[in-house]
């Protein structure tokens, strides 16, 4: 990316960006006073009891596409992260980094040249057992995951309605299919979750192929908040959304989260990550090189990766100052770190691609800000 990142679907500058839980802006010409370290540990740990009771534990999940000619592309590697009951992970990066194939990977919709391995198992409720996401048949995944305990806002809505049949009739029967209501009241129970999703009740009966972008992605919204499965995926979940109907639904996926229940939200906008994630991982060229609480990410004391670093550096309210260079191509990534050749701190040590320690995958990473 030559430009600097901007979240998608914004139409108003980031500058209103503020940590979750936070209640004054954070802006590099107007400092917030940085909180006391007892009530910086108190909020880590917050974030630590959540992943403790984890609804998904995911272990070194690596994704590779084989090519023809023999050439394979690493879409996701090594990936680990715990996802706790009443928690918002937002996965965040550049496009083409991993973050759909992983979605795709946990839901088992990946396509035939995919080779998995690793470990998600999402956690078992009341008289179901635990399930590795990743090993689990097609059936088990159709008749009994996805949608009932792992709910999808697809990235490209369009593609997942059907369209011979109505928004309302697809809500009705997703009422039916997954909450078994009686169908008298299918249709109260439709238009509510249309309404949660601002989704206008005058377009319920039109086809998708009638709806804009945005009413599509409204659409897929309310179908994945019927049935309030134990986690949410949302992929890209505020794309073509202006930016008060970026705020309603965000706010109605954390109002999922806060009721118990799992959310991992993709996306590039970084300003809806901040109003509603608990905790934000970074990925990179496939890996997840960063996670760490909202509240440090998006406040003072700021990302400690250089790549993490550079992309709220980018917005227009902070340095705003593009990333330089461009990410490694996936099926041609270097030995040592990916991002080495597009980061300032870069060194002889970065020839060595670098594990995770204390949630940062970098040899030189960032201090704190002050």
């Amino acid at each position: 990316m030559n430009g600097p990142t901007t979240p998608r679907g914004s139409t108003t500058p980031p500058s209103s960006i503020t940590p979750r839980g936070s209640t004054t802006p954070q802006s590099p010409t107007t400092p917030t006073r940085r909180p006391g370290g007892d009530l910086l540990r108190a909020l880590d740990a917050v974030s630590a009891e959540r992943a403790g009771d984890a609804v998904l534990s995911v272990r070194d999940l690596t994704v590779r596409f084989r090519l023809r000619g023999g050439r394979t592309v690493a879409a996701v590697t090594g990936a680990d992260f715990d996802l706790g009951a009443g928690e918002c992970l937002a996965l965040v990066g550049e496009s083409g980094c991993g973050k759909s194939v992983l979605a795709s990977a946990l839901l088992g919709l990946l396509p035939g040249n995919a080779e998995t391995s690793g470990s998600a198992l999402l956690a078992g409720a009341g008289d179901r057992a635990g399930v590795d996401l990743l090993t689990a048949d097609e059936k088990t995944l159709a008749r009994t995951v996805r949608g009932r305990r792992v709910g999808l806002v697809p990235q490209s809505p369009a593609a997942h309605l059907t369209p011979v049949r109505t928004v309302r009739s697809q809500l009705e029967e997703t009422v039916r299919a997954l909450t078994g209501t009686a169908r008298r009241a299918r249709r109260e129970a439709a238009e509510d979750a249309a309404d949660r999703a601002a989704f206008p009740a005058g377009h319920l009966d039109r086809y998708p192929h009638e709806l804009s972008g945005g009413l599509a992605q409204r659409a897929a919204t309310a179908l994945a908040l019927i049935g309030g499965a134990p986690l949410l995926i949302a992929d890209e979940p505020t794309t073509g959304l202006d930016r008060d109907l970026v705020e309603r639904t965000a706010d109605e996926l954390r109002r999922h989260a806060d009721d118990g229940r799992a959310l991992l939200l993709i996306t590039h906008d970084l300003t809806a990550a901040a109003r509603i994630a608990d905790r934000v991982a970074v990925m990179y060229a496939g890996r997840i090189v960063e996670i760490a609480p909202a509240h440090r990410f998006f406040g003072t004391v700021g990302p400690r990766h250089p790549y993490a670093r550079g992309l709220l550096d980018a917005l227009p309210d902070r340095a705003f100052t593009p990333i330089p260079g461009m990410p490694p191509e996936l099926s041609d990534l270097p030995d040592g770190c990916a991002f080495a050749a597009r980061c300032p701190r870069a060194g002889e040590a970065c020839a060595v691609r670098p594990e995770p320690t204390a949630g940062v995958a970098c040899h030189h990473p960032e201090r704190p800000r002050a």
